[in-house]
């Protein structure tokens, strides 16, 4: 996969659904890539952290203090989770990694812990057929989605809006091992 692809979709799918992402935090070990992303965010305020130490990373921050939560690792672990629900606002959103979409049972746990703190659970694809998870307490993905401002983003190789919305597009095997799972 091209390298440009992951971080512009991890990173502008999350800014460009929610409505006023101000505070944003970052956990990864990838943190340039991510960062050259986010720096096309004028006003918006990014915390980064390494993966490495995730749940102290977590920790360190405030109650209700992020908006956007970039999490660039594999987890199951309801702590990470509930420590990510801490920091987050009322409407915030967060993208994690995952479980390949043919593992159904680890995506099931996964999602079912998310599903204590998340209203939207939706995974979306990337070019080389892996996909990301997009956990929303208020915004759709798709629905509320900002085009103004995926249209003003310059410098991209990847991503634009087209691409956002059909990212989201999950063809039937994966709606129908997933019902009730995913929450669109």
């Amino acid at each position: 996969m091209k390298t440009f692809i992951y971080p512009e979709m991890m990173t502008h799918v999350a800014m460009c659904t929610h409505k006023n992402p101000r505070t944003v935090m970052v956990l990864s070990t990838q943190s340039d890539l991510l960062k050259t992303e986010m720096a096309r965010y004028r006003d918006t305020e990014s915390v980064y952290a390494d993966t490495n130490d995730l749940l102290n990373g977590l920790r360190e921050q405030a109650d209700k203090s992020t908006d956007v939560l970039l999490l660039d690792t594999l987890s199951d672990d309801s702590a990470v989770f509930a420590h990510a629900n801490r920091i987050l606002k009322e409407d915030a959103l967060m993208v994690c990694k995952h479980p390949a979409l043919d593992d159904v049972s680890a995506n099931t746990k996964l999602m079912q812990i998310l599903g204590n703190y998340f209203k939207i659970i939706m995974p979306y694809h990337l070019e080389d057929g892996s996909t990301l998870l997009l956990c929303s307490k208020e915004y759709h993905p798709t629905a509320d989605l900002i085009l103004q401002r995926s249209d003003l983003l310059e410098g991209h190789q990847y991503y634009n809006c087209d691409v956002h919305i059909a990212g989201f597009a999950m063809p039937q095997y994966v709606r129908k091992n997933y019902l009730g799972i995913i929450r669109n």
